[in-house]
């Protein structure tokens, strides 16, 4: 019999999970949905089936897809768990079975049972598939239309190992470039890299062995290279047995930036240090000449997460704003600069995907407004032009808390930054949920439309647009 979910700060207010799926088939609409806007965000994040074994980490929830079909001026809305093994196996039990992070939690009955993971992250359409994604296992695949379940997708059985949950789309190749790590065993320190061509054929995979092991949660990729982040938010099995954290901050490590030119071998990965820090988001990354230049959402410490010894994560340091790593491929030294681009506390960095890797001018983000969020989300969502150096923001106030927002050009020959950002937004004082379209041109001037529910969105983390047709 199912159990009431504990008080826990990832299992209250917006963070708490929706007990049931449904369909709306046309959503009450205030202001007016463009015309030109037609087909569907897809959002997944973590919503737990049931009650968690042991510790809670926000991290660890059943997936749950959330669709928004647009069309005509309309909004439909669906949602459905994604039923992996996990979910199935749960939902039989009527309880939580398995423990994410420390498998000693874990139900005798499903010690050692081999499952598909919790799909809980991402969601991506590539190569005529839709693929639930989080980084500790291969993609789980959904339909498109109906969301049901299709189950694990390898790539006709040749992927190896896990998926990162931050999969790269060339938007001149169509490529899907992505890594995996923990390859060789939960926590371990060997890594992968993938390349899926446009049809959704694995055509290229490679391992090796990072500097340590590390929760790599996401990378960068230009025309000509990829780069992996390195960073001490640390992986140890050995002090998770002990009863320590599986994963923890260890600034001594420091930061490593594995670079590799796109088409050789891992073999001849450079790799630049840094300073300590962390980033779970870059928001783009190009070239100029010999120079790699990297925006990223840059952490002073891994925010979420305890230190090596068990003590609490430094909150003062759990704030990112945005930053620009620039590495000198040309320079016979393996150290990086590190600029600071803004001063506004940010996450969840976009772009217009159609420039993704390449030279860019327009980037969007959830940030902090003139007055945080009471439910603990972002009040704000930002638009920052790089080429005059500023960023402008839409204020939502404390009662609401905006999810990452997704880019949507106005056509395909649009020019970059002309289109739309579509965000999810919580509403603390109804516990509701709305979705709000704003131009991309002009964030500050707020909504030009906004779609209601009559439930919330948990609290989730990223999104894409499938265009209709």
């Amino acid at each position: 019999m199912a159990r009431a979910f504990p008080d826990h700060p990832n299992l209250v207010g917006g963070f708490a999970p929706i007990q049931m799926e449904c369909d709306a088939a046309d959503l009450i609409i205030e202001g007016e949905v463009p015309e030109d806007l037609s087909g569907t965000l897809y959002r997944n994040g973590p919503n737990p089936q049931f009650a968690p074994r042991g510790d809670h980490h926000w991290f660890a929830g059943d997936g749950m897809i959330h669709a928004f079909t647009v069309a005509d001026g309309r909004v439909a809305y669906r949602n459905r768990w994604a039923r992996t093994v996990k979910f199935q196996k749960e939902r039989e039990a009527g309880q939580s079975l398995f423990a994410a992070f420390n498998p000693m939690e874990a139900d005798p009955s499903v010690v050692g049972l081999k499952t598909d993971g919790i799909a809980n992250t991402n969601i991506i359409w590539h190569g005529g598939r839709l693929l639930a994604l989080e980084e500790g296992h291969a993609p789980f695949e959904m339909d498109p239309d109906n969301l049901g379940s299709l189950g694990a997708h390898t790539y006709q059985d040749q992927l190896e190992g896990p998926m990162t949950a931050h999969p790269k789309v060339d938007p001149e190749t169509g490529e899907l470039v992505f890594f995996g790590y923990s390859v060789d065993g939960m926590l371990s320190s060997k890594m992968s890299y993938h390349v899926v061509n446009k049809e959704g054929t694995l055509t290229e995979s490679q391992f090796f062995e990072a500097p340590y092991s590390s929760m790599v949660h996401d990378f960068l990729v230009t025309r000509d290279y990829v780069v992996f982040p390195i960073m001490p938010l640390t992986g140890s099995l050995e002090r998770a047995m002990q009863g320590g954290p599986a994963f923890a901050w260890e600034p001594d490590k420091g930061s490593y930036l594995g670079v590799l030119k796109r088409g050789d071998d891992v073999s001849n990965i450079r790799w630049f240090r840094g300073p300590a820090a962390y980033v779970f988001h870059p928001m783009n990354a190009y070239q100029v000449g010999d120079q790699l230049i990297c925006d990223v959402c840059e952490y002073g410490e891994a925010p979420l997460f305890p230190h090596a010894d068990g003590s609490k994560p430094d909150t003062s340091k759990a704030n990112a704003v945005l930053k620009r790593w620039t590495l000198d491929l040309a320079g016979n030294t393996d150290d990086y600069q590190v600029d600071q681009l803004h001063d506004h506390v940010c996450e969840f960095p976009r772009l217009d995907e159609r420039f993704a890797g390449l030279n860019y001018r327009h980037g969007y983000f959830g940030c902090q407004g003139a007055e945080r969020s009471e439910s603990g989300g972002f009040s704000a969502i930002g638009h920052v032009d790089h080429k005059r150096g500023q960023v402008e923001t839409f204020d939502m106030g404390p009662n609401f808390a905006a999810s990452e927002p997704v880019f949507v050009p106005r056509g395909s020959g649009s020019a970059e930054g002309q289109g739309y950002l579509l965000t999810n937004v919580y509403d603390a004082a109804i516990d509701r949920s709305h979705l709000v379209i704003l131009d991309a041109e002009n964030v500050a001037a707020g909504p030009l439309a906004k779609a209601y529910l009559d439930h919330r969105v948990p609290f989730g983390f990223h999104g894409n647009w499938r265009d209709a047709g």
